[in-house]
């Protein structure tokens, strides 16, 4: 997997979305998407600001592969969701386990809108 396929699913992990790694990046979001798109280099100095972003090491990030999360979703036996888990890293079950509690403080802010609205 290249370098630009990690950043884009890490990224995906984590909630964020393309425009707030180019704000934070202080690059427009078109610029960014060419990261992701592998049309633009990613030079050392870029690669280590955008891993202090996804707030990972700039080695896992290189190193990252998701096929040790997703390669065992045919499993028989047990839900596919406990089975990547199970066979994930470390590194890889906390970006899982962010992603789950990022969703899971959303759910509740919407319902709380929900409910003031009724």
């Amino acid at each position: 997997m290249r370098i630009a396929s990690k950043i884009r699913k890490i990224r995906e992990l984590k909630g964020f979305s393309q425009e707030y790694m180019a704000t934070q990046l202080g690059i427009s979001q078109v610029a960014y998407s060419k990261f992701e798109k592998d049309d633009k280099y990613v030079n050392f100095e870029k690669l280590r600001n955008i891993s202090k972003i996804l707030e990972i090491d700039p080695l896992k990030l290189i190193t990252f592969d998701e096929s040790h999360v997703f390669n065992n979703t045919n499993q028989q036996g047990g839900n596919a969701a406990s089975v990547m888990l199970q066979n994930c890293s470390e590194n890889e079950r906390k970006l899982y386990e962010e992603q789950i509690s990022h969703l899971k403080k959303e759910v509740e802010f919407l319902r709380g809108i929900i409910k003031e609205q009724e």
